[in-house]
């Protein structure tokens, strides 16, 4: 409770007066049944017009006493629960942007759309509902069984064989419901995504006309979330029919056993009108608090959903960083006796023993096949993740010296899968630098080539961006990207195989205004195309996580048969092309 006290504290009126408005409306509750009562025992007894008069219009006052209090309590309740969900939210957005990549790794992408949702609004519900009825439930339990023994205690008694046979079939039902609900939020998981996955993609499945498979995929998901829902609501559905058979019972019972007195002269017909509705009263808030518990299982299984990422321990943080302040000057980059394992309990590692040194304004190229450990290696660099063994120096300093903030800021990186995001491209370009000018953007957009094909928009830098960029092409997505790393003008630029979708003349342009612009700032290619890393300073080529060469274009034809192997390889498909 200590954790979520926070999200409480700033509401904490709307969290006391919604109750206390809720208390209003009870007070009007147990009270109306006696006025009733009274009208009839006395004025519709004796025929006292005036006195029904009176009695009427002070129900109506307690009838506009009562919807005051049950709107400010539905207000009140709403207004905390809103808030408390909201700030919630926020926490749990920051901390998944706290993550790093091994974090990520440990949920899928719907599942945490799914804590971020629908976990948070199922809590969200259990305190709008907790604040209606934490209050209302018990006082009209006391109020209708103070109410009820002052009528008739003899009566009353009867109450006190139904509220435990209520209470052990509320438990019963809330034993069974709890793990349903949390394998129901885990199907929920699953469905969203799926719906991720096949919406990213979308493009891919027509492509490879695969949308009847894609349909049966999403129709397992969704019916086993159907099924998973079906086996938790028929607890909750059995619940209340449960409830009123065992009320309609009781009543029928007090009727029953009253209209008996009523006719041996021991008890008033008004006085078993309001018992009846007291009894219905006592047996209401037993139902409401089976409600409570019911949505507070289901609650409890999403508040579990969101402290596993509230509790998750984030990986990569600037906690024992030597210098916090330091920040990323020349751009030297050096690997020592470097080793890496994305699960660290596989023995196979994903990059071995790797050692190289880069200077200042130096370009480094890196060509392997697929799976070498490119990406891999590079992402060491910014600590996207850390190294299990050796060190990265950047500028001479162990890169977890640096904070992380300062480090990246640093670093300019193009991946190989290039997002761009709703909006204006101007937009995109300036998560390079929000500060930026229109004549350093301008630039930046030339040196990556992308300036022709901007211009030629009607709307040029102001054209919107459909999500993803869906309407520009690869090689046009490739170059915005590489624009907005150059906005950001970093020390040390990594282009993962980010001019694969560009033309090779156009791709000679973009390296020679790096040659030209980008002296002092040290440039990592990966490439496929051994074409784009052959002018490179130096060259390193990967196999099965390990430099398996390194040295000049030259040197490597001359004495690494991998880089011969794929030098020649793709010289030959070049004569055969031409």
């Amino acid at each position: 409770m200590k954790r979520y006290w926070k999200y409480m504290k700033p509401y904490l009126p709307a969290f006391i007066i919604g109750p206390i408005m809720m208390i209003v409306e009870v007070m009007g509750e147990v009270v109306l049944p006696k006025l009733m009562a009274n009208i009839i025992n006395i004025g519709a007894a004796n025929h006292d017009v005036p006195y029904i008069l009176s009695m009427g219009l002070v129900m109506l006052g307690t009838a506009f006493m009562m919807m005051v209090g049950g709107i400010g309590g539905a207000y009140f309740a709403a207004k905390a629960s809103v808030n408390f969900s909201s700030d919630l939210r926020s926490d749990v957005f920051d901390k998944v942007q706290t993550f790093s990549f091994a974090n990520l790794d440990q949920f899928s992408t719907g599942s945490l759309v799914t804590r971020l949702t629908n976990d948070i609004t199922q809590v969200q519900n259990l305190i709008t509902m907790a604040l209606r009825m934490m209050l209302r439930a018990p006082g009209m339990l006391i109020g209708g069984l103070i109410m009820a023994f002052m009528i008739n205690a003899q009566l009353a008694l009867v109450i006190f064989a139904v509220i435990p046979v209520l209470v052990i079939l509320i438990l019963l039902i809330i034993r069974v419901a709890f793990p349903k609900f949390d394998v129901m939020q885990k199907k929920l998981d699953l469905l969203n995504s799926n719906i991720q996955e096949m919406l990213t993609n979308v493009r891919v499945i027509k492509s490879f006309v695969r949308g009847d498979y894609e349909e049966k995929r999403f129709g397992k998901a969704n019916d086993d979330l159907k099924e998973s829902s079906l086996s938790a609501f028929k607890v909750v559905i059995l619940n209340m029919p449960i409830m009123m058979m065992v009320m309609n019972a009781t009543t029928l019972g007090v009727v029953w056993f009253g209209g008996k007195q009523i006719l041996a002269g021991n008890m008033p017909v008004g006085d078993l009108t309001a018992f009846t509705t007291y009894i219905v009263q006592i047996l209401m808030s037993l139902v409401m608090f089976a409600m409570m518990l019911l949505q507070c299982s289901r609650a409890l299984a999403s508040l579990h959903r969101i402290r596993e990422v509230l509790d998750t321990e984030v990986t990569l943080t600037d906690e024992g960083c030597a210098l916090p302040e330091k920040t990323v000057d020349s751009g030297r980059i050096e690997f020592k006796n470097v080793s890496f394992r994305y699960y660290k309990d596989n023995h196979e590692a994903v990059l071995s023993h790797i050692n190289f040194k880069v200077e200042s304004g130096q370009v480094l190229g890196i060509i392997g096949s697929t799976g070498s450990g490119k990406t891999t290696l590079v992402q060491m660099i910014p600590r996207l993740y850390d190294v299990d063994e050796g060190e990265v120096l950047v500028d001479g300093v162990n890169v977890k010296d640096y904070s992380l903030k300062h480090l990246r800021d640093g670093v300019g990186m193009v991946s190989q899968k290039n997002v761009l995001f709703s909006g204006t491209i101007m937009e995109n370009l300036m998560w390079g630098d929000p500060e930026a000018s229109m004549e350093e953007l301008l630039e930046a957009s030339k040196a990556a080539q992308a300036a022709p094909f901007v211009n030629s928009f009607t709307e040029g830098y102001e054209t919107e961006l459909g999500q993803g960029g869906v309407n520009v092409s690869g090689g046009q997505k490739q170059r915005l990207c590489i624009a907005r790393a150059l906005l950001k003008k970093p020390k040390i630029l990594i282009l993962d195989d980010s001019t694969s979708a560009v033309d090779t003349a156009t791709e000679a342009k973009i390296r020679e205004s790096f040659s030209s612009k980008l002296k002092d700032t040290t440039k990592i290619i990966i490439a496929q195309r051994i074409t784009s890393v052959m002018e490179a300073d130096e060259i390193l080529v990967l196999d099965d996580g390990q430099i398996v060469g390194c040295g000049s274009h030259e040197q490597l034809l001359e004495n690494c048969e991998a880089y011969q192997e794929i030098y020649y390889s793709q010289m030959d498909k070049e004569v055969s092309a031409s």
